[in-house]
């Protein structure tokens, strides 16, 4: 199983920034993909999933609004666009998979059965 990230990088407040993660190893069709990420002393927080099934998608309140999530099942591929970026989104993101789109579980972050080595995203101020 493989996911890797791309299009991390740095940018100003305000700004946007597209995700990618190609997906493989895996039945892509079978299983939701969800964006994660991990800032230094934050706990896990899954920002976004969509699901297989229908391409129902969920967001967490913090990101709602400016983050859309979308995949393409031909590419095996899942994007995050971000925009409206603020420093608070500074975090590594990662990609991951698992059979059910979900943000979290009695109010902790969802642990999905994939997940790629990440993807830095600085927002500067």
């Amino acid at each position: 199983v493989q996911l890797v990230e791309s299009g991390g990088g740095l940018v100003q407040a305000g700004g946007s920034l597209t995700l990618s993660c190609a997906a493989s190893g895996f039945s892509f069709d079978d299983y939701a993909t969800g964006w994660f990420r991990q800032a230094p002393g934050k706990e896990r927080e899954v920002v976004s999933c969509i699901s297989s099934a229908d391409g129902t998608t969920r967001y967490a309140d913090s990101v709602k609004g400016r983050f859309t999530m979308s995949r393409d099942a031909a590419k095996k591929t899942t994007w995050l666009q971000m925009s409206r970026l603020k420093p608070e989104d500074t975090a590594v993101y990662y990609c991951a998979a698992d059979p059910l789109c979900r943000l979290q579980v009695e109010g902790r972050a969802y642990e999905y059965d994939y997940r790629g080595q990440g993807t830095q995203v600085t927002v500067s101020s």
